[in-house]
């Protein structure tokens, strides 16, 4: 490996450290209480070192804002491989549960904490990575119209209705407040609502 390949690596691994650092840091204390430098405490290094890779807060929370947005529309774009609308929509809902649930933190950081959109609505700018994901479940939506799955015409609201529909329990289940049943009644819990729900959209879209 050449000079310039192992500083290149070095750089993206520095990087890394920052980011998981931050984000570790923005979940158990909270965005406003973490600063620069308790990043650059919690990985060993002045804050100089920091601002060589992001020039402020806002900017490495968005770091792993568009970081995490971006894992999960790979995922989503997988389903598009199911022929059938329908399963296709079924498999992107899976996938979405399965995603948070895999990922609690990262799914905490996209979904759950306000700072992200607190802080991009102080810059003025367009939540570019939640239109991305959701325009993917629009376009699964419309699909289901166009095959005649569902009878509604509105493809954006209906992708709302069936978004907001699994994100509920999802949330719910990761926010612990499922745990009045046991480990074991919450997973059946949420395959069966997810299940019913399903069923429910199918025969009232």
């Amino acid at each position: 490996m050449g000079i310039a390949e192992r500083k290149e690596r070095e750089k993206e691994e520095m990087k890394r450290r920052i980011l998981d650092a931050a984000q570790q840091l923005f979940l158990e204390n909270g965005y406003e209480k973490v600063s620069i430098r308790n990043i650059a405490d919690a990985i060993e290094y002045s804050p100089a070192t920091i601002y060589l890779y992001f020039k402020d807060k806002n900017e490495l929370l968005f770091a792993l804002h568009q970081e995490a947005f971006h894992t999960l529309t790979l995922k989503f774009q997988e389903v598009f491989q199911e022929k059938d609308p329908y399963q296709r929509l079924v498999s992107m809902g899976r996938t979405y549960v399965q995603f948070a649930v895999e990922n609690p933190e990262m799914f905490d950081l996209m979904f759950i904490m306000t700072a992200p959109i607190d802080a991009l609505e102080c810059r003025e700018d367009i939540w570019t990575e939640g239109r991305v994901a959701f325009g993917l479940l629009v376009q699964v939506v419309q699909s289901c119209i166009d095959a005649g799955v569902f009878k509604t015409q509105d493809a954006e609201a209906a992708a709302l209705m069936i978004w907001s529909g699994i994100h509920g329990y999802t949330a719910l289940f990761l926010r612990k407040r499922l745990s009045m049943f046991t480990d074991e009644r919450r997973i059946e819990l949420m395959d069966k609502a997810f299940t019913l729900f399903v069923e429910t959209i199918y025969k009232g879209l």
